[in-house]
Parts: structure tokens; C-alpha cells; sequence
């Protein structure tokens, strides 16, 4: 005779390893190790504070030079 299977259980443990593969293929798609994320955000900071110190003069949105107002000559 064969073996007795209980479907419930069956059906169950096949969801899980779906659900498994498509976690392992999100993780390779989408995932990244705590090291590379480190990494990404050394380099982003760096990269912003080598563009800060190249700057001509630091400007803030309160002291940004206003753009000069053309005026047209009166009468004509």
C-alpha cells in the first residue's frame, strides 16, 4: 500500500517553498547587504561634501541673491 498523506499538510508546505523561492528571488533582485548599503551612503556624503567645497559662496534659500527686476523706460 502507499503512504498516507495528509493534503492539508501537503498543500501547505508547497505554498511555503513558493513563497520561499520568490523571497530568495526578491532578495537577490531588490536586496542589498548591510555592508553595500554603508558603503552607498559613505560615498553619497562624500561626494555631497566635496561638491559643498567646491562652491563659490555658500548660499542658503534666505540669502540667495534676488534676480535683478527689468524695467522698461518709461514713455515712448
Amino acid at each position: 500500500m502507499g503512504e498516507i498523506v495528509n493534503l492539508r499538510r501537503a498543500r501547505k508546505v508547497k505554498d511555503r517553498r513558493a513563497q520561499e523561492a520568490e523571497a530568495d528571488a526578491n532578495r537577490i533582485a531588490h536586496g542589498r547587504t548591510k555592508a553595500e548599503r554603508r558603503l552607498g551612503e559613505a560615498t553619497a556624503r562624500l561626494e555631497t561634501e566635496k561638491l559643498d567645497a567646491h562652491r563659490l559662496e555658500n548660499a542658503s534659500p534666505e540669502t540667495e541673491p534676488r534676480p535683478s527686476e527689468s524695467r522698461e523706460p518709461e514713455g515712448s
